[in-house]
């Protein structure tokens, strides 16, 4: 686990670049995700968003690191995490106001149950046209994750000022945006090295 005097650790492994959906205008951002594991448990994720952020409606604050449903509904990030090949997958949803939920699929859209998981830590900052959103989530608790490689799909829903909302994923595939699709799943993480 982080050590809770100095917050959350930037996320040192592999950096992706999220790329909207075709069929929903986005806002003139760009947006990368850093994610990484590390040998004691941690799930790391640095999720960076540059550019036009003033025109992104960020949800008000909540409790922090309280758990909320829906969060998708509005501007929030999203790690899908597959394990095996039987189709289980594991969903966590992070949001700028930090609130946050994490969910257990057996099977594509086949919700098992909320996932009972710590609190994650958050750090949130926005100045300057950026945008930045740490957690880190303690998987020890989470056997089918602990020890698995893993298949990541890194997402995030973005809500303008206006109301609209953009998609993004580190790849779509066809017809409207469905993150839950095996087929967004294409970053791999591999168990951390508990040597």
């Amino acid at each position: 686990m982080s050590d809770a005097a100095t917050g959350p650790r930037p996320a040192p492994g592999m950096r992706e670049w999220l790329v909207p959906h075709r069929d929903f205008p986005a806002p003139q951002i760009a947006i990368s995700v850093d994610a990484a594991r590390a040998a004691e448990g941690d799930f790391l994720l640095h999720y960076v968003v540059t550019g036009e952020t003033d025109r992104i409606r960020i949800p008000e604050p909540v409790i922090y690191a309280s758990r909320h449903e829906n969060l998708w509904q509005h501007t929030c990030f999203e790690a899908f995490v597959a394990v095996g090949d039987d189709g289980r997958y594991f969903e966590f949803n992070l949001a700028p106001s930090t609130g946050w939920d994490a969910y257990h699929f057996r099977r594509y859209r086949d919700r098992d149950m909320h996932l009972s998981f710590p609190t994650p830590h958050f750090d949130v900052e926005r100045a300057n046209g950026r945008l930045e959103v740490t957690t880190v989530l303690d998987v020890t608790e989470t056997l089918e994750l602990a020890d698995m490689d893993w298949r990541l799909g890194l997402t995030a829903v973005i809500e303008a000022v206006d109301g609209s909302k953009s998609f993004w994923a580190l790849e779509h595939p066809a017809g409207p945006p469905d993150f839950h699709n095996a087929d967004c799943f294409v970053a791999r993480l591999p168990a951390p090295d508990r040597a």
